[in-house]
Parts: C-alpha cells; structure tokens; sequence
C-alpha cells in the first residue's frame, strides 16, 4: 500500500523550501511529501492521487495568502477532492491577533487547524502540530498499536458496545469482521472459527469468546483498586462531574475511589470533538479530555473501579455503605453521585430491536468510519447531536438531523450551528420524527413523519443516532433520597424547606449529587466539572461536623484555605 501523503502549497520558494526541509527531514521515511509552489499545481496532483487506489491523503497544509488563491480557497477545493484531509491554514509568524479570524474559520468548519509558516529549523511549533495530525490519524487505522482486537459480525450489538467502552476507555483496540479475510486469518490463529462472538484476542495472546463486561475489565487490566478499609469519598460515575470531584478530593488528601458501571466519560466520552470547553481553541475529543482527567486523578492518588454495577446505597450510624452487584460493599464517609443521564429511548418495537445493529444512542464515534458514503440520520438538536452529525459528516455521503420542533437555532450552541450551516453534506429536517423502522440483521430504512400527524414516508437509512433528551441513573437508589418528577436528585436549596443541606448535599446527610444528574443542573461539560470541583467543598464541611474519631484516617480534612 502506499504512504499516506502531506502535502504543502506555498508561492513564496523560500518560504516552501523550508517547509520541505521541516516536512522531509522528519517523515518522509513514513509518508511522501508533495509540495508544490502554485494551488493550481497543487490541485493537479491531488487529482492525480485521487485516481491512484490506495491513496491517501493525511494532511494538506496551505499558506494563507498567495497569489493566484488564498490558502482557504485552495483548502476548500482540496475538500473536494479529499473529504477526510486534515486542512491546515500557515500563517505568517508574529501576528497573534492574525489567529482570531482563523479560529473562527476553524469554529465553522472551514478548515481543521493553523500553525505559524516555519521561521527556523527544526521548528518544534510545527513537528507539534504535525506529529499530532499522525496521532490522530493513527488512532482511527488498524495500523497503530493495539490492547485487544475484536472480531465479529459488522452489525453485532454485543461488539458495538464493547467497542464503545473501550474507545470511551482509551483503550486502543482493532475490529475486523468475522467474514473479512483479516478476521478469519485471526480466528484460524486462535482456533476460534466459529466462535463464539464476538471473540476478543489481547496483545499476548490470551483469547476471550463472548466475555461478559466484567470478564473484559479483569482481562484488559481495569480493576486494578481496593475497595478495603474506609474512604472518605466514593465517587459513583466517571464522567466529568465525577473526575472532577476525585482530582479535587485526592488532591487535598481525601482517599477517594471513582466505580462506575461502564467505562470513563459518560455521555462526554462519546463527543467526538468538544470545541467550547476552556482551554482548547481548537477542541478536544471527549474521551481524551475524560482520559486526561483520569490521569489527573490517579496523579492524587485516587483510585477507580469500572465496569462495576452500583445496586444500592444505605447509611450506617455516621458512614454509608455502597453495595456494588458482584456483592463487595464499600464503606465511605461521604459519597457523590455523579451517575449522569442517559438519551431516552425512542420505544419503537422494530427500531429497539435494531439497537447496535444500525441504531445507536450515543454519537457513534466507533461506528463513523464504516458509514463511508451512506446514508445516515442523527435525531436531535442539541450540542451532542450537532457534535455527532458534524463527525459523521466526515465519512458518510450525506447526514440528515431530524428535529421535532423548527429547528436548531434555539438549542444548540452557535458555533455548531454555523458548522452545520456550512457543511454541503448535513439536511436538516424540522417538525419531524420517526415513526418506525426497517431492516432484519441490520437497519435498512426508516419510516419518517411530517409533524404530529403529517403524512409518512420511507427513506434508506444505514444508521440512525439518537441524542435526544435526558434520563438520569437513579432507578437504584433508595427511595429516601429526594428526585423530581423526572428523576433528577434534589439538592441543596431545591430540597423542601425542612431540610438543611449543604451545597449540592441531597436530603441524606453526607451524599451529594454533581453533573447531569442533579436536579437544575446545566447540560454541559464545564458545568459538570465545576459541579465536581464544588462537591469537595461541602465534603470537607460535612467532615468536618463529623465525630474527631472519624475524620483522622486520610490525614487531611480541612477544606483548602
């Protein structure tokens, strides 16, 4: 096969010789390097590599003005030609405020990233953008390292949701089909021919056929903490609320422990890309924003256990005791609930019936690379469905959003919105909804409805994404603790008048609640994390009004000054 390509396009030749020199001297062992000093040369060559089989083409850098075409025209037609391209705008070196323009190219989808033109060599400022454009693209081919390869059916539920934990993990795995020439040569290996699936092969060898979620955990290395002796805090879910709360905790000496019962992000570890989050201009992919958190955390000392099922939470005298579905109990002085929500369910027999097999509650960041030049449909019109559309947007053929009310103006951020206004490849589809379902082994088409009680009609459709609404995970706990009409836990001064708590304290003493899961909160990553951050406050005034003999085992109980 081929090396993929890099190209450069830059009219100024002393300007594209030292991009030469930077690009050769560092990749060209693995990748050919293209550059050419006019966008008309440059758009001819990839024409011709469009038309070579397996070819591709990584990355295309282009400077910001040239003569003949500026580098955003140039990297709009090169789109065309190379859909899956990263687009990269150089810019002249030493004009900061040149870059605010940029970004708001970036936030519109014009293009993906910009660097300063090299000024010196080696320039360490562009290997870094480059060397993470080889990162990225390594993490979505079968190429790069890998913890476990699953084989299985294309459209097997079972393997769908394996491959969700571990992406939201960040546990690098490869899939091939069981019918591929590549699954089979495996399965052969491992005298698994015909299961049974999906059959799971880690880096040494060792050889799993259908494991159950706990199985996996233990054999990819995930259960790793001690639930022995008393915490302070027991954090229960390890999304951004609950990553939160444990940097904070661990960090100011409080033994701390996150379960959850999946894996780590939550709903935030499906976000393809997270563009409005402090601190990342240029976004950032929720699993690793999750996974860096998590480092974070263990940085402090916390420790975590997932794919561990809470079933049940009492208090005993001035401690809880939190009961996990394997039978182990934990015993804590404080616990934050940070569970989260979930999208809620279409409940459409033939479409439920069809879940990971066409039909997916998430954003579908393992599944988009398979769509390739289909058709595929997201329901929803919030940030997480835009998020999702504008990834799928990148493999398939077209992206239709179906929105029940009239649009998205009113309940998606601007940015997105824009990003989804500008994209050749996104409909959408207001005042509509589904209504039903088609396919056997997979999802074929989907019946549509125009308004309450408009006319149907049947369309292809080889996936349908679903991000609507919000379920909490709360069906578990006791029915002591006080949640709204839809379940949200009450805290703090939304519980009724005849309990005193602490901020985002429930109405039993000592277990807070943060992120989605609380009653008011607001639907967002950075609301999440300060939700966690704010926890560790009010644990550290619970502890403190705690017995002396129960607040000296961590060594430090006092809030931070």
């Amino acid at each position: 096969m081929a090396k993929p390509i890099l190209l450069a396009v830059h009219d100024r030749p002393h300007d594209l010789n030292l991009i030469r020199h930077e690009l050769t001297s560092r990749y060209a062992a693995d990748y050919d390097i293209i550059c050419s000093d006019s966008p008309a040369s440059a758009l001819s060559r990839l024409d011709a590599v469009r038309d070579t089989p397996g070819t591709a083409v990584l990355a295309l850098f282009a400077a910001s003005e040239m003569t003949a075409m500026t580098g955003v025209e140039f990297l709009r037609r090169a789109r065309d030609r190379h859909p899956h391209a990263q687009r990269v705008l150089l810019i002249p070196f030493g004009n900061r405020s040149a870059s605010k323009p940029i970004l708001r190219l970036i936030s519109h989808g014009r293009i993906d990233r910009y660097i300063t033109t090299p000024t010196r060599s080696p320039d360490e400022n562009f290997h870094h953008l480059v060397t993470e454009l080889l990162r990225d693209w390594q993490h979505q081919h079968s190429a790069r390292a890998t913890v476990v390869t699953i084989v299985d059916q294309q459209w097997a539920p079972r393997s769908h949701q394996m491959r969700d934990l571990l992406q939201r993990g960040g546990l690098p795995f490869t899939f091939h089909t069981a019918d591929s020439e590549e699954g089979r040569a495996l399965l052969h290996q491992v005298q698994r021919p015909a299961g049974p699936f999906p059959v799971l092969i880690r880096f040494d060898g060792e050889v799993l056929t259908d494991p159950t979620d706990e199985q996996m955990a233990f054999a990819l290395g995930v259960r790793h903490s001690s639930t022995d002796g008393m915490f302070d805090v027991v954090v229960i879910g390890a999304g951004p609320a609950g990553l939160s709360a444990a940097v904070y905790a661990a960090s100011e000496g409080l033994r701390t422990i996150v379960v959850d019962r999946e894996s780590i992000g939550g709903q935030a570890g499906a976000s393809s890309l997270i563009r409005n989050y402090l601190g990342f201009p240029l976004g950032i992919g929720g699993a690793e924003l999750c996974n860096r958190a998590l480092d974070q955390a263990w940085s402090f000392g916390a420790e975590t256990s997932v794919m561990r099922q809470v079933i049940d939470l009492r208090t005993a005298g001035d401690h809880h005791v939190v009961a996990l579905a394997d039978g182990t109990e934990i015993t804590t002085r404080t616990v934050i609930l940070a569970t989260g929500a979930t999208y809620q369910r279409l409940r459409i027999p033939r479409v439920e019936a069809l879940v990971g097999a066409g039909v997916y509650y998430g954003g579908g960041i393992t599944e988009a690379p398979a769509l390739a030049g289909q058709l595929v449909y997201v329901v929803g019109a919030g940030n997480s469905a835009g998020q999702a559309a504008v990834n799928l947007a990148k493999y398939a053929d077209r992206v239709t959003m179906i929105v029940r009310g009239g649009g998205l103006g009113s309940t998606m951020s601007d940015y997105l919105l824009r990003t989804i206004t500008a994209a050749d490849n996104i409909d959408v589809l207001p005042h509509t909804t589904v209504v039903d379902g088609r396919g056997t082994d997979r999802l074929r088409e989907l019946v549509l409805r125009d308004g309450t009680s408009g006319p149907t009609r049947t369309v292809p459709a080889a996936a349908l994404f679903v991000l609507i609404g919000a379920h909490p995970h709360t069906d578990w706990l006791p029915t002591s603790i006080h949640r709204d009409q839809h379940g949200f836990v009450l805290t703090g001064r939304d519980l009724p008048a005849t309990h005193t708590a602490l901020p985002l304290e429930t109405n039993m003493p000592g277990v807070f609640a943060a992120g989605d899961v609380r009653h008011g909160s607001v639907k967002r990553v950075a609301s999440a994390v300060g939700d966690g951050g704010v926890s560790i406050r009010s644990v550290h005034q619970r502890l403190a009004r705690l017995p002396e003999t129960d607040t000296t085992s961590s060594g430090n109980n006092q809030p931070p000054a």
